[in-house]
């Protein structure tokens, strides 16, 4: 490692499933064909960071305790596929006011903050099944309704057996006290 280089992280913001969930969104990967996202790797991506000095974590701690505590309820109704990247995906035909504003929200604070973040692309909420796949036949499934209440800072750590998501800070949920 070079001694002037500071260390970094590659980061994104995204919504975690809860267990049920997730679990929903593994039983989908059985349709599809390709490198089948690990388990503990299924998300919605709200912001993509990239690489970023580890010394912006506190920046990004408290970017991400002021953002509004929610209980978005999303209905992943589709699968779908990105040709390009030959991604396969789940996802919601129709996108919920509320995230469409946590998404423009969570731009504009990281711009005021001047972190760099991926804004090549619209946003098209979706939690990636698979890489390198191929497109996914068109079936009916049963809806999987997600209350997406858990917005994390994760960090992607690539090893030798593949890429791990950690979560180094979440905005905690809402809880039924205060779920009005």
């Amino acid at each position: 490692m070079n001694a002037g280089r500071k260390p970094s992280l590659r980061l994104f913001f995204a919504l975690w499933p809860d267990d049920a969930t997730r679990a929903r969104l593994a039983e989908l990967q059985a349709h599809v064909h390709g490198k089948l996202t690990h388990y503990d790797n299924l998300h919605i991506t709200l912001a993509f960071l990239g690489e970023q000095p580890a010394d912006l974590l506190p920046v990004l701690r408290a970017l991400l305790d002021r953002q509004p505590r929610l209980d978005i309820v999303l209905t992943l109704d589709r699968l779908g596929y990105f040709r390009r990247k030959r991604i396969a995906w789940a996802g919601p035909h129709a996108i919920p006011d509320a995230l469409h504003e946590l998404v423009h929200n969570l731009r504009q604070e990281l711009t005021s903050e001047a972190v760099t973040f991926d804004q090549r692309a619209e946003f098209k909420p979706h939690a990636t099944l698979a890489r390198d796949a191929d497109a996914p036949s068109d079936i009916a499934f049963d809806p999987i309704v997600w209350h997406a209440n858990r917005i994390v800072l994760v960090q992607s750590i690539t090893q030798a057996d593949g890429v791990h998501y950690k979560v180094i800070a979440e905005q905690e949920a809402l809880t039924p006290d205060e779920d009005g």
